[in-house]
Order: structure tokens, then C-alpha cells, then sequence
């Protein structure tokens, strides 16, 4: 009875192996297509394609169609090269455009990463619900649309119906030329840009300064490390990577800059304050050089993509020491 039962499981095991055989030498074909679905970076690379083909579409494409349109002639009918890059470099109106680019975009992005900083390190020692009230009303002129915001400066910073005069006059003051001057007009762009970036500064900041652990502070406290100390030793070393990547964003947008000029100065007096997105609107759009337009706008792209690319190294050599 009991060498009945044992054959009988011997059968049983073997009708399973047999009916279980062809599936084991179809896996490696039919169960290929199952792994790939399984995978996570699989399906984050699928549920990315959209994105990336909206980014290829909207970004990538007409960034590259800017590069084709800079190496043709002002009729779109030749192909020049770097010839309109050169007839650019040769222009004192130009020349003065870049001047005037740099002073711009390095003297807002300073003064915004100094007063975000500042404001960063006050608001982190307010407690509670409190920060939280302050924080809204500091991101306020940030969330506000800037064409907006930047036509309520023209009318604070113009020379006949300045509000500004109006209130140096009842003291007896005389008024200043606001935007009639050459050196006025740029302090008037470069303060209301750093009005409107500074708020981005801070909340970056902030959260970095949250992100760095108080055991560290209460450390160097006991130590006998004073403010100056725990800032250069603690607070920096631990926010450099956000820093870093601040300065670099801020950066770009700045040069790539439109509304603030624009609307409060439209390039003058005398276009002394016109920058790249402006001076390429002039020059593409209102005086019909398409191509020599594109060329202005794309003039900044290698030099600041070549810094992107040592912040970024930077970034990416000390995130690995730091993870090591």
C-alpha cells in the first residue's frame, strides 16, 4: 500500500514538471517584455515621454531653430555663420549692450543673494505661526505678476509724476532725473529687478538653513564658537550646494531678462540701458532683423552654459564626498 502511494506521487511530480517544461523554455521570449514593465526606471522612463516630448517641442526645438536662424543673412536667404556674431563685436551700440548686460544681471544677482541671505537667517528665528505670516507677505512681490509691479515703479521713478519727488519736494529736496538720466535709469532697473528676485533668494535659503541639523549648532556652542564662526564653519559649508544653484538660476534669468527694462526704460535714455532681450526685440522685431536679433539673444549662451557646467561639476564632486 505504502509503494502504491509513493508511485503515485512519483507520477503526480512528474505530470507537474512536464506541464510546467514548455513555460520555463518560453520565459526568457515571452517574459522579456514583463521584466522591462517591472522595472521602476522603466516606468519612470515611460511616464517621462510626455514631458519630454512637451520639453522637445517647446524648448528644445525653437532653441534650435534660434541657432539656425543666427547663421543667416537679414534676409533668411544665405547662410552666413558666426557672421552676424562678428558684425555684432564691432558695433559700439553693442558693445555698450554687453556693458551694460553685465552691470545689470551681476549687481541684481549680488545684492538679491545678500538680502535673500539676510532675510533667510531673520525669518528663521522667528517661531512658528509668525514666520509663516512673514514668509507670505516677503514672497508677495515675488508673486506678483512683474509687468504689473514694474508699472507701478515707472510711476514711482518718472521724472514728471514721480511719487518719489513729490516727497523729496515737501521736504525742500530737489527731484532726482529718475529715469531721464543715464545712471538713474540703471539703479531704477537694477533696484526693482532686485525687489522682485530677492524674495526667491530667501525662500531658497530658508529652506537650505532648515535643512541644517541643530546638533551641529548646539556643538560649536558648547565649543565656544561665536555667530561668525558657526556661519563660516557650519551654515555655509551646508548651503553651498543651494547657493550654488541659486546664483546659477538667478543668473540665467537675469541676462535673459525682458519685462523690467522694457517697461520702464524701453532701452533709453539714449539706450544706454538696454540689455540683450531687450536690444534683440529692437533689433529682430522692430527693425526687422530676424537673424540678427537671434544672434544678440543667443550672444550670452556659451559663457553661461560653460559656468553652468563647473557649478554643476562642483555641485556634483561634493554631493559625492558628502554621500562618501
Amino acid at each position: 500500500m505504502e509503494e502504491r502511494r509513493v508511485a503515485e506521487t512519483l507520477r503526480a511530480a512528474g505530470a507537474v514538471a512536464a506541464s510546467s517544461a514548455p513555460w520555463s523554455r518560453m520565459s526568457p521570449r515571452g517574459g522579456g517584455l514583463r521584466r522591462f514593465a517591472r522595472r521602476r526606471s522603466s516606468v519612470a522612463v515611460l511616464l517621462c515621454l510626455p514631458l519630454l516630448a512637451l520639453i522637445g517641442g517647446l524648448v528644445l526645438y525653437p532653441a534650435l531653430y534660434a541657432v539656425w536662424l543666427a547663421m543667416l543673412n537679414k534676409h533668411m536667404t544665405r547662410f552666413v555663420g558666426l557672421g552676424n556674431f562678428l558684425f555684432l563685436l564691432h558695433r559700439p551700440a553693442f558693445q555698450a549692450v554687453i556693458l551694460q548686460s553685465v552691470i545689470f544681471a551681476v549687481s541684481a544677482v549680488v545684492f538679491k543673494a545678500l538680502i535673500g541671505f539676510l532675510l533667510a537667517h531673520l525669518l528663521h528665528a522667528v517661531p512658528g505661526r509668525s514666520q509663516r505670516v512673514w514668509r507670505g507677505l516677503l514672497l508677495l512681490p515675488w508673486v506678483i505678476p512683474l509687468a504689473m509691479s514694474t508699472l507701478g515703479w515707472w510711476w514711482l521713478f518718472d521724472p514728471s509724476y514721480s511719487a518719489f519727488n513729490w516727497v523729496l519736494n515737501v521736504f525742500g529736496v530737489p527731484s532726482v532725473p529718475g529715469l531721464g538720466a543715464t545712471w538713474w535709469a540703471r539703479f531704477s532697473v537694477i533696484l526693482v529687478n532686485v525687489w522682485y528676485g530677492a524674495p526667491f533668494f530667501m525662500i531658497m535659503y530658508l529652506a537650505a538653513l532648515k535643512s541644517v541639523p541643530e546638533q551641529l549648532y548646539e556643538a560649536a556652542a558648547i565649543d565656544g564658537a561665536g555667530a561668525w564662526a558657526r556661519l563660516r564653519y557650519i551654515t555655509l559649508p551646508m548651503m553651498r550646494n543651494i547657493l550654488s544653484i541659486t546664483i546659477l538660476f538667478s543668473l540665467i534669468v537675469t541676462f535673459a531678462n525682458f519685462d523690467i527694462v522694457r517697461i520702464l526704460t524701453a532701452g533709453g535714455p539714449q539706450d544706454q540701458t538696454h540689455i540683450f532681450a531687450t536690444y534683440a526685440f529692437v533689433a529682430g522685431i522692430q527693425s526687422g532683423d530676424i537673424p540678427l536679433g537671434a544672434a544678440i539673444s543667443l550672444f550670452m549662451l556659451p559663457i553661461l552654459a560653460l559656468g553652468a557646467v563647473f557649478v554643476l561639476r562642483g555641485i556634483t564632486r561634493r554631493s559625492a564626498e558628502q554621500a562618501g
